[in-house]
């Protein structure tokens, strides 16, 4: 008996259809059913940010979201981050600072850091720091990864950015 639903949906920008057990979140759909490995495996309880995507253009932890509820809607995950050979912003501001040491949350952080600029283009620390409160990193202290969304932030506004003189970099 084939019990597996199948629902629409546009991913990355692209019309998507995929049959599922009706059971599965939506990270497991995106990672088994889809191969889109990039979205991360956390806690699967909600308080790691890991599995972080964006629905609608709202960030959302897709280990909490049953696949079938995607129907109809846009899912971004980190593969459609880039365009092309071209990183977003906030990619190439991690991998110009370092921001990210393991990897492993940079997928969520990146996709939430991208709801924050698109909602606030000239977000201040604490502002960065509210919005990615919900992901946890083991690596960094965070203090690369706030700076390199706010130096993503200026490129996007095509403003100049220094780090500040407390940066992790020492730089004077």
């Amino acid at each position: 008996m084939n019990n597996k639903r199948q629902i629409r949906f546009r991913l990355n920008g692209e019309d998507t259809e995929v049959a599922f057990a009706p059971h599965k979140t939506l990270l497991e759909v995106l990672r088994e059913d889809l191969n889109l490995t990039g979205t991360k495996h956390g806690c699967e309880l909600g308080e790691c940010g890991t599995c972080a995507v964006l629905v609608d253009g709202r960030s959302i932890l897709s280990c909490l979201m049953l696949g079938l509820d995607a129907a109809g809607h846009e899912v971004k995950t980190i593969e459609g981050m880039a365009n092309g050979a071209e990183l977003h912003p906030l990619q190439q501001t991690f991998a110009d600072l370092g921001a990210a040491q393991c990897g492993y949350c940079s997928p969520g952080f990146l996709l939430v850091a991208e709801e924050l600029l698109e909602k606030t283009p000239n977000p201040s620390r604490p502002e960065i720091q509210e919005a990615l409160s919900g992901n946890l990193c083991r690596c960094t202290g965070y203090i690369k990864i706030y700076e390199a969304v706010e130096l993503a932030a200026a490129r996007m506004r095509g403003d100049a950015y220094e780090l500040p003189r407390e940066s992790v970099y020492g730089l004077d």
